[in-house]
């Protein structure tokens, strides 16, 4: 499980690489090394779980990280939705939170500081500005957060990408969109209430599943994740990662590309 604290720790030191290729996803390698892993093999698939909480760097975005940049780019932002507090930390509602803390783990930006109402830091992915914020104001008062954010920084709203969770997709399934309603989740409810209406502005939706049998939605949400859930997760973590690399640099169309045509972990058992 990745941090979702805002006083973000010392990172964890980095050494050798590793390169592994998951089929129909991008060529991945770590810079940590791999103190404790889990080997999974079936078939077609060797997939790797470190659990020394470093993510892996995309060796495509290293190479962009050396082509020059326009200059006065305006930063994009990337906010993560879910519930303050370690009552909520871990659970289904909070996948937005913990993608965000992935990505601002493996491009080293730090979010230990309260702006905005939100856990937020600065930093770039390549050679481009990025924003992370994960609102504290709690889920359903979310666009307070996000809507002073992009007025201060007056941020093109199709340079603005909320994470959150959705129950209307399988499990671990990622989903790109450029614009769009709320889909009945008050956290873009209100976020879209605090754009002044406007829907215009991308989202990247982490699948969660459906209650099983009777379950309300509302306990659903709140249910923390299976250990096979998790290391499924985690799979899905790095393709949202490598999926915003490819959004703040090569653009959307080629993100959503990516994004529908990658597979799951399940897919390769």
């Amino acid at each position: 499980m990745y941090n979702t604290s805002c006083a973000l720790s010392t990172l964890s030191s980095l050494a050798a690489a590793t390169i592994l290729r998951f089929p129909g996803c991008c060529l991945l390698a770590s810079k940590a090394p791999i103190t404790v892993a889990q080997l999974h093999c079936s078939n077609n698939i060797i997939a790797i779980r470190t659990l020394c909480r470093r993510p892996m760097t995309s060796i495509s975005t290293a190479s962009r990280a050396t082509s020059p940049e326009p200059e006065n780019l305006k930063p994009w932002l990337l906010v993560g939705l879910g519930n303050p507090g370690k009552r909520y930390s871990g659970t289904r509602h909070n996948v937005g939170f913990e993608l965000v803390d992935f990505i601002a783990e493996a491009e080293g930006i730090p979010m230990s500081s309260i702006s905005f109402k939100s856990c937020f830091g600065r930093g770039s992915i390549g050679n481009v500005p990025v924003m992370l914020a994960k609102p504290q104001t709690f889920m359903n008062a979310s666009g307070e957060s996000v809507g002073a954010i992009v007025s201060y920084y007056k941020i093109p709203l199709e340079q603005v990408v909320v994470i959150f969770d959705d129950m209307d997709l399988p499990f671990a399934k990622l989903r790109l969109l450029p614009k769009g309603g709320h889909g009945g989740h008050n956290g873009m409810r209100s976020i879209i209430t605090h754009l002044k209406g406007s829907r215009d502005f991308p989202r990247l939706r982490i699948g969660i599943g459906r209650p099983p049998g009777k379950m309300e939605a509302a306990n659903f949400v709140l249910r923390p994740f299976t250990r096979d859930e998790r290391v499924e997760l985690d799979f899905t973590f790095q393709n949202g990662l490598e999926a915003v690399r490819i959004l703040v640099h090569e653009g959307f169309d080629k993100s959503a590309t990516f994004v529908n045509s990658a597979k799951s972990l399940e897919q390769f058992s």
